[in-house]
């Protein structure tokens, strides 16, 4: 008797996963057909909609540029900023070390277009444990205007995609922030991050923001000052190494709205290999982790392969399919969807064939689990010559000792 309830037991077990991973499966797809609906409405939409006209002038923006060293395209990205089409902004140059050599970089640039106002902060403010917060902390108090712009180094601009971020900071919006990609740029490495950032990354981030979820990164973010303000200001969430999706939460806690612009940031870094953006996504997924424990479950799941070898066992279970039929659908089927949202993305002919695509594609999703894995493994963040031990719900804590990966 109690060996066939204990096989009834097994038997309920296993029939619950098989429909977990079920629902799981159905509300990935979901996320796919809302991604691609947000991307077709809100993407580029500048091109084919008139701005409306405004009632009051357009705000000032104060332009904050963290920089640390120097890279072939660092010169001709900053070089964007110059050339803003925006009646009122200025440029508050952020340099941590006095011997680094992007001073000299900027000092050329301001010397070159004198025109425009910037002016160069160097040697940053010891107010946290966040090394890109206590480098921008002196331009932050400096900074005169109403709204801020926090921008990476590697970010390149169009004329007008101040204009468009200014846009959409409407009333009861406290946040406007660009979804990341990337320029188009030569090598397989190249091709490997654009394909990431087409398809996984903007997956999340267009369903994320249409579902009115925290999806913030720090690349490229228009914030209203005066509410990092009312907390203390930037220097407060200079416990965090992920404060882009703290001070982000911080105006969601409060009732403010974030939203994606139209255009999005593209990344434009003259460092492009394989292992440095690998590395880059071990620390994101630490971060998250950190972040967010249910992660460590969800996010593997999540995975085209690992979710379609998950469903078709559960498929075939439940509904007695073909397993292997239904894998290659839906990996076939994913893999289409992902090309359809790159292609949107981009908004233009892409810089690689279909071929080449697919190898990438293959390398992305085959590869991702395995780094994620390496992520939860090792605790330890490296953030250029620095080492953090990350702590449950995201604060971190330097660790003098250095490891190399």
């Amino acid at each position: 008797m109690l060996s066939v309830r204990g096989s009834e037991a097994a038997l309920y077990t296993l029939y619950g996963f098989a429909a977990f991973f079920m629902v799981f499966w159905a509300g990935m797809w979901l996320v796919h057909v809302i991604a691609l609906v947000a991307g077709r409405w809100k993407l580029h939409r500048q091109k084919f909609l008139k701005l409306p006209i405004r009632e009051t002038p357009l705000p000032g923006v104060s332009i904050i540029k963290p920089l640390v060293g120097v890279d072939s395209n660092l010169f001709s990205n900053l070089e964007t900023f110059f050339h803003l089409d925006y009646p009122l902004y200025e440029l508050l140059f952020c340099v941590e070390d006095p011997k680094d050599p992007v001073l000299q970089l900027v000092t050329k640039l301001m010397d070159k277009y004198p025109g425009v106002d910037a002016q160069l902060f160097v040697g940053g403010k010891g107010v946290g444990v966040n090394p890109k917060i206590n480098n921008m902390q002196p331009a932050y108090e400096a900074a005169k205007h109403e709204l801020i712009l926090i921008s990476d180094s590697g970010i390149r601009m169009n004329e007008d995609t101040l204009l468009d971020m200014v846009n959409y900071m409407g009333e009861r919006v406290g946040l406007v922030h660009q979804m990341p990609f990337t320029c188009d740029r030569s090598g397989f490495a190249a091709c490997y991050e654009k394909i990431f950032f087409g398809t996984v990354q903007s997956r999340m981030y267009l369903a994320a923001d249409l579902l009115r979820i925290n999806c913030h990164t720090g690349m490229s973010a228009l914030i209203k000052k005066a509410l990092l303000d009312e907390v203390g200001g930037l220097k407060t969430f200079g416990v965090y190494l992920a404060e882009d999706f703290f001070y982000a939460k911080s105006l969601t806690d409060r009732g403010w709205k974030i939203t994606v612009s139209s255009q999005p940031a593209m990344q434009n870094s003259g460092h492009c290999e394989m292992q440095s953006f690998q590395a880059r996504l071990r620390r994101w997924a630490k971060l998250r982790v950190a972040m967010l424990p249910s992660i460590i479950v969800f996010e593997p799941l999540s995975e085209c392969l690992v979710l379609g070898a998950c469903a078709s066992w559960a498929a075939a279970l439940l509904f007695d399919w073909d397993s292997l039929l239904f894998y290659v659908v839906h990996v076939f089927l994913w893999f289409v969807f992902d090309w359809t949202l790159l292609c949107l993305v981009q908004n233009g002919p892409l810089p690689f064939n279909a071929l080449e695509f697919l190898i990438g594609w293959i390398l992305c999703e085959a590869t991702r689990p395995y780094l994620f894995v390496q992520a939860v493994l090792d605790p330890l963040i490296q953030w250029r010559s620095r080492v953090y031990r990350l702590k449950w719900g995201g604060l971190a804590e330097e660790v003098k000792a250095k490891v190399k990966y």
